[in-house]
């Protein structure tokens, strides 16, 4: 049985019983309870526990507060979540700044215009929205897909699945995705959950090590194998031995080289540079790279056996754009993790930067979007991270991907329309391909502003010009 969502609450204080009324008139689509500016207030707060609060403050002397504002304070301390919308007499602005800088969420100078009014409280209510949903999210990374891994996506959902059948077997797994897409920390998560957690886990960054000295690297060498070799070397695959290597960008490892690692890939032992004894290993191979392998294949830059070697089982990371939902779980959990790290206050996402990361491409992946929260924790004033302290761009209020009145009205509208094309403007017909019946149609029709008559002048041209 689905539940019925709840609508938004608003508490009204207000002495002025008429205003009252008319207040709650203006509101009558939302939740609404009212009340008087007194202690009484307190009780309906707890009670009722509105979303926001539109709070008379009063007049207000030069000798004393205005009678609201100490309410205010009360009901701040009591539920700091709860939006309170400071309202006073228009000649009033420095006790509306004052109240703005106690913790209201905003003001309003009377006398009441509906319109603008109802603006204000409905603004209230979104920011309250969203905070809710920061809330949640930040939940929501206690219990990730796997752990380690931050996302609620299906794409990975499903990747974290397929690691946790993968990891506690020996097979060489290729791991493939764009730059930024967090390919290591699979890796660790597949060592952390195979028989080897015990052992090392090595990595080695294929693209960071000079062609020159790579080989060194992985296999190591014996005392006077070449000069300034005045010790014999474990290699990264030695020291791997028992655990787990991870070979970052394998794309770019020369072409020589491959025809080495193909033995250790085949045979699980090696030879040190200079050396002629087989040193035999235990150990797991993870691969990880950015770059087009059949690419590089056709191009004679990878060797095609290695490749068949490497990817007994492969697995590719969707880019952060094609995991819905997870760009914002990620950036609370960085925003959390990165203001602990640098010691500084426990920031919140602004309603601006929200849209701004939802709306951003994120050609980085999650590399870019870490760097964008480090620097806004960094440089942002307060404890409100903005668009702008990300240096995103902000798409403006209520992005149509994020509406769901407006995705509902064109799914609708090309509903339609596409029914129109097929029935070639046949009302009767685009109505059964509907499902609606035609006084539902010409309502629609009427709605979308959609004229049915060029559908059946669209088809008659395509037979004179096909006849």
């Amino acid at each position: 049985m689905s539940r019925t969502p709840r609508r938004r609450k608003l508490l009204i204080l207000e002495n002025d019983r008429a205003l009252r009324k008319e207040l709650e008139a203006i509101f009558a689509d939302l939740d609404v309870v009212c009340g008087e500016v007194s202690e009484q207030a307190l009780v309906v707060l707890r009670r009722e526990e509105p979303d926001v609060v539109l709070l008379d403050l009063g007049p207000a002397d030069e000798k004393s507060n205005a009678p609201g504002l100490e309410l205010m304070r009360q009901i701040l301390n009591l539920a700091p979540e709860t939006k309170v919308i400071a309202m006073t007499e228009h000649d009033a602005r420095e006790l509306a700044v004052r109240a703005v800088g106690l913790g209201a969420a905003d003001f309003y100078h009377k006398p009441v215009d509906a319109g603008v009014l109802s603006i204000v409280v409905r603004r209230a209510f979104r920011i309250r929205e969203l905070e809710e949903e920061n809330w949640r999210l930040r939940e929501q990374t206690g219990s990730m897909a796997l752990e380690g891994i931050v996302g609620v996506s299906d794409a990975m959902r499903s990747l974290c699945r397929a690691i946790e059948k993968v990891a506690p077997t020996n097979a060489t797994v290729l791991i493939l995705g764009e730059s930024g897409t967090g390919k290591e920390l699979l890796a660790r998560a597949l060592h952390r959950l195979s028989g080897r957690a015990h052992g090392p886990f090595v990595a080695i960054n294929c693209a960071a090590i000079p062609d020159t000295l790579l080989e060194s690297e992985l296999f190591g060498y014996e005392k006077g194998a070449f000069t300034g070799a005045t010790k014999r070397t474990q290699g990264k695959l030695e020291l791997a031995d028992g655990g787990t290597v991870f070979l970052d960008e394998i794309g770019e490892m020369p072409v020589s080289l491959q025809a080495k690692l193909l033995r250790v890939l085949q045979e699980r032992t090696i030879e040190r540079i200079g050396g002629r004894t087989p040193i035999p290993l235990d150990l797991r191979i993870v691969c990880a790279t950015n770059r087009d392998l059949d690419a590089l294949i056709a191009a004679g830059q990878f060797r095609e056996d290695v490749f068949y070697r490497i990817s007994e089982v492969t697995i590719r990371v969707p880019p952060l754009r094609e995991r819905q939902g997870d760009c914002l779980l990620l950036a609370q959990f960085l925003l959390q993790q990165t203001a602990e790290r640098f010691g500084r206050p426990t920031r919140s996402l602004s309603p601006d930067a929200i849209r701004a990361i939802q709306a951003h491409r994120w050609p980085g992946n999650v590399r870019e979007l870490e760097n964008r929260i480090k620097g806004a924790v960094i440089m942002a004033e307060g404890t409100v991270v903005t668009a702008s302290d990300l240096g995103l761009q902000d798409p403006g209020e209520d992005p149509e991907y994020l509406n769901l009145r407006v995705a509902r009205q064109r799914a609708e509208m090309q509903a339609v329309r596409q029914a129109l094309a097929v029935a070639r403007g046949n009302l009767s017909r685009a109505s059964e391909l509907l499902g609606v019946t035609r006084p539902t149609l010409y309502d629609l029709l009427e709605k979308h502003g959609i004229d049915a008559s060029q559908f059946g002048r669209a088809a008659a041209t395509a037979n004179e010009q096909s006849s």
